[in-house]
């Protein structure tokens, strides 16, 4: 697929799993991939340079919180996010949609838009499809989301067709939009398909979005917002079925290592999530046997790495005992090191399951590690 600075090229496939290369005007992505998130221009307690060195390809920003501080058009005026954040990689931008349901309390939904109360200063701001484009155009990422209407995860059938029948008409007045604002660089615009957990739904939003627009890429939105793992999964395998293949497909707010795995054998190509950041900051590191929190006294001596082999900047210079040392003496260097982990974690995580798709073993190695990682104790090592 080509489709001026963007392509999607599928390399390898076995079942719904593939290995891709993305191309954005900022360069070529290796799918699947984890994206970090970096909500204001900044991945939580790391430098670009780390990113980089990390192996991350693609990273995420949000129009929402950029809206209100610093401001979109100041961004515009700095020369846009890549310039503004020193990130010569490829950048996604999130529409607000999901504040749409995260800050349920401090808004208004109707057919023109949302209306906001700021959370940072309580000024009312309105929201439209109109002006997220707009947004969204001004800070200039390669990928930009269309503004939709998210829902909790257990909604109802007609709370869901709701709010995806109006996310469906949401974006065709994005594409409206998006196309009438000048172009003075190279975007795509991403659908999301919403409809909750409710597959009769998914497979509507979807043949509906397809219908609008030959689009190049597809976002899933509405999971991980309390609905059970296996719903997500069953969503996931309605989609692969109904999404046309030669597309990107981007998970969006999904990011716990075996919801990663279980995504790419259903097709996902693209993932992001705030997890590893917060996680991080809060004493929780990824391993391959599940969780660990490094604050437990058991690791006041531990001389081990959080993971053995990781090749991490944390991994492979301090001990267990070290990190559980900064952590309870309150050093930022502890909140830093783990977030770098868990992102690393994710990132090679990625890697490894690329590698096996591309080598025709990603079914046996999905599954091994899977069990591995369902197979932990209460306590992981």
């Amino acid at each position: 697929m080509t489709h001026d600075s963007f392509a999607f090229d599928v390399q390898a496939a076995q079942g719904a799993a593939r290995a891709a290369r993305f191309v954005t005007p900022h360069g070529t992505v290796q799918t699947p991939t984890f994206m970090a998130v970096g909500t204001l221009a900044t991945v939580k307690a790391l430098d670009p340079d780390d990113l980089r060195a990390l192996g991350a390809q693609m990273i995420l920003a949000n129009a929402y919180h950029l809206h209100l501080r610093p401001g979109d058009d100041l961004v515009r005026r700095l020369g846009g996010l890549h310039r503004f954040m020193a990130w010569d990689g490829p950048i996604l931008t999130d529409s607000g949609g999901f504040q749409v349901f995260s800050l349920a309390s401090l808004r208004t939904v109707d057919e023109d838009g949302v209306e906001f109360q700021s959370h940072l200063d309580g000024s009312r701001r309105r929201f439209t499809p109109e002006s997220v484009m707009e947004i969204e155009r001004n800070l200039g990422a390669d990928v930009i989301m269309q503004f939709d209407h998210v829902i909790p995860g257990q909604s109802d059938a007609a709370t869901a067709r709701d709010a995806s029948e109006r996310s469906v008409r949401w974006l065709a007045r994005c594409r409206a939009a998006f196309n009438a604002l000048a172009h003075d660089r190279p975007q795509a615009l991403f659908p999301i398909v919403q409809g909750g957990i409710h597959a009769g739904l998914r497979a509507e939003a979807a043949d509906a979005i397809q219908a609008i627009d030959d689009w190049k890429g597809f976002g899933i939105g509405g999971l991980s917002v309390g609905e059970e793992k296996p719903d997500m999964y069953a969503v996931l395998d309605v989609l692969n079925e109904r999404l046309r293949a030669d597309r990107p497909r981007y998970l969006m707010g999904v990011g716990f290592p075996e919801d990663l795995v279980e995504g790419v054998r259903r097709g996902v190509d693209l993932f992001d999530c705030v997890a590893p950041t917060r996680m991080g900051r809060n004493g929780a590191a990824f391993t391959h046997e599940g969780r660990l929190n490094i604050k437990r006294a058991e690791y006041r001596a531990d001389e081990r790495p959080l993971v053995e082999g990781c090749d991490c900047a944390a991994c492979r210079r301090f001990s267990r005992a070290y990190l559980r040392h900064l952590f309870l003496a309150d050093e930022m260097l502890g909140l830093r090191l783990l977030s770098l982990h868990n992102v690393h974690f994710l990132v090679a995580l990625m890697r490894q399951a690329r590698e096996a798709v591309l080598g025709g073993a990603f079914d046996g190695w999905s599954r091994q590690w899977l069990d591995r990682y369902h197979s932990r104790t209460s306590t992981p090592a």
